[in-house]
């Protein structure tokens, strides 16, 4: 059985939804008072104009005059419509908080603790897994804590319609039958018990059948086939980035046939998957006895309240008055037995979230704070490090030992999967060794705090992303930023002619995502970029993977020519294929399955039997 189909029990689920709860509180209060406050007003809202009702019907047939009867009417128009004016506010209020800050809450509990975890377990494909299991679980039909927040809005509401419901009905069971009335035997207190046996009854059968019926929507995972149909039938509105593709290889029959195949699929939720047969069949019948029970529940009702109308133990408007009270009763009991259902079928998928959120921190922090050297005088050293990924059976790094300090020119160069990345992440502290240690000034980096130490890199990575804000913000990573300081970084990087020709300078925005009048920067317009944001964040260590990838060979040669005076007594961390880059390079770093095969000069180095005079060479 999945993790998603477990069955827990019902202290697991209260414990876990318990726990939800708190999460919502934390995170967005005002969403659970809003919806507390709107579906109690939306139970109790029929119930005040229904009373009214009852009077002024009563007040009719029973041959009232006009001077009772308008006071009864005027009650009336005025209870309906300060119900309804005070419905409509709360229910703006409720869907003004739902639609602006439900999703932004659930997204902000879990960006914090992707943002709070090590790297290495948001990296980890495991970790990436699971949170994609609770995404599709939430699209697929809103499970988790999303759920749980409906969930509540749905119990209240059906807690306060029992409320107003017992109110306005109690009295159909203590107003007796006239005495002279031949259905004086309505008065018997055994005919009540068994009359609220019965209604009882109905009700609890109906909210069986009706769970029973849900239980077949709730146990179905539909998750695999919501992926596919988010993905084939939605893919023509990633236009942007497919649109290419689509349009030469005429892919838009192809991905219609396989969206056709996908619904069609026993995982997906069209009329031949598992669930849509299931419709049709056992969930269908249980929702059609539940259906027919209700509907039974009314008649008794009717028969109850009518028979005793006869007897004379009240007007006849009153039976308005019970039926729409006990009807209210029947749907708020069967809303609570739902409610519970549901409760104990999204336990699992709280289960899943809680797993993730749970996953804990192994990275230690340390305390020290790093120094501050006006000098910038730091030295790093490897010290016979290697690591291996979670759950690889290779190493990504193999006894690797080097030294460098700030004010120095390091390439490193090597093929595809020779271990440059991971040991760039490893010197940003992004993972920590699996053996060996890195020194700082000589002291193991994991005993400096955490945010100290990050902070001594800028760092480009190959698949950096810019934002569709603007791009002085871009270029600063804030809102608020020195602008002058911003333009001369851009000039740095080789964008100044570029930036002369935006229509708004610095306040130009990146991409349409937002604005019309957006630009679209090319690849090596977007590296430029990023070069310009490692200038402006003036760190000690700056880090470039492969940074002039996207740009042609007369940019780049401007770029490394520039760059080498650009970064002044920084340390410069080069990652690149193009071994002509490395010429500038105080020390080149020669990586070849995961260990260091070569130091060296470039002139040294490209005239020594190896590894890199055979790159230089290919």
């Amino acid at each position: 059985m999945s993790e998603k189909k477990e069955r827990l029990s019902f202290r697991q689920v209260m414990a876990y939804s318990r726990r939800g709860f708190a999460i919502w509180w934390k995170v967005k209060p005002e969403l659970l008072v809003s919806a507390a406050v709107q579906r109690a007003a939306d139970a109790l809202a029929p119930y005040l104009p229904l009373y009214f009702t009852a009077r002024l019907v009563n007040a009719i047939a029973g041959g009232a005059g006009a001077g009772e009867v308008w006071p009864l009417l005027g009650w009336l128009l005025a209870s309906t419509a300060a119900a309804g004016t005070l419905l409509a506010a709360v229910k703006c209020w409720d869907e003004t908080m739902r639609y602006s800050h439900q999703f932004p809450a659930w997204n902000r509990i879990f960006f914090d603790k992707l943002l709070s975890m090590d790297f290495c377990d948001v990296d980890d494909p495991k970790n990436q897994a699971l949170f994609t299991q609770i995404q599709q679980a939430r699209q697929w039909s809103g499970w988790g804590l999303n759920k749980l927040y409906s969930l509540f809005s749905h119990a209240v509401g059906a807690v306060f319609r029992i409320l107003g419901a017992i109110a306005l009905s109690v009295s159909l069971f203590t107003l007796p039958v006239r005495l002279d009335s031949p259905l004086v035997w309505l008065n018997h207190p055994m005919c009540l018990a068994g009359m609220g046996a019965l209604l009882v009854g109905a009700v609890l059968l109906s909210g069986a059948l009706s769970n029973r019926a849900n239980r077949y929507w709730s146990e179905y995972d539909g998750t695999q086939g919501n992926r596919g149909f988010s993905f084939f039938y939605f893919i023509a509105m990633n236009e942007r980035h497919r649109g290419t593709d689509i349009r030469t290889y005429a892919q838009d029959k192809f991905l219609e046939e396989a969206g056709r195949q996908n619904m069609e699929g026993p995982t997906s939720f069209g009329p031949n998957s598992l669930v849509g047969r299931a419709g049709r069949g056992p969930m269908g019948a249980f929702r059609a006895a539940a259906g027919a029970v209700s509907q039974s529940f009314m008649g008794l009702i009717y028969l109850f309240a009518g028979l005793k109308a006869l007897g004379g133990a009240f007007g006849v408007g009153s039976v308005t008055q019970y039926v729409g009270a006990l009807a209210g009763l029947a749907l708020g009991f069967t809303d609570l037995l739902e409610v519970m259902g549901e409760l104990r079928a999204n336990g699992p998928y709280l289960k899943l979230t809680y797993q993730f959120l749970d996953i804990p921190n192994k990275m230690y922090q340390g305390s020290l704070t790093t120094e501050k050297r006006s000098d910038r005088k730091y030295e790093i050293e490897f010290r016979d490090v290697s690591f291996r990924y979670p759950g690889a059976d290779t190493w990504a790094l193999r006894h690797v030992s080097m030294k460098f300090d700030v004010g120095e020119r390091l390439a490193v160069v090597g093929e595809n999967g020779s271990g440059k990345t991971t040991f760039i992440k490893l010197l940003c502290r992004l993972y920590d060794p699996t053996e060996g240690e890195i020194l700082l000034n000589g002291i193991d980096i994991r005993k400096y705090r955490y945010d100290n130490y990050l902070a001594l890199f800028s760092v480009v990575f190959q698949d950096f992303k810019l934002l569709a804000q603007p791009l002085g913000q871009n270029v600063a990573a804030a809102e608020r930023y020195d602008r002058e300081r911003a333009r001369e970084c851009l000039e740095k990087a080789g964008f100044a002619e570029r930036l002369g020709s935006l229509p708004k300078g610095l306040d130009t925005c990146l991409y349409r995502e937002f604005e019309d009048d957006g630009v679209e920067v090319s690849g090596g317009e977007a590296q430029k970029i990023a070069l310009a944001r490692v200038l402006y964040q003036d760190a000690p260590f700056i880090v470039l993977d492969e940074p002039t990838a996207a740009l042609d060979p007369e940019a780049e040669a401007e770029v490394y020519t520039k760059f080498n005076d650009i970064v002044e007594d920084k340390t410069a961390i080069y990652i690149s294929h193009r071994l002509s880059s490395c010429r500038f390079c105080d020390e080149i770093a020669v990586f070849d399955h995961g260990q260091v095969v070569q130091q060296g000069v470039h002139d040294k180095l490209v005239e020594t039997d190896g590894k890199y005079q055979a790159l230089w060479e290919a």
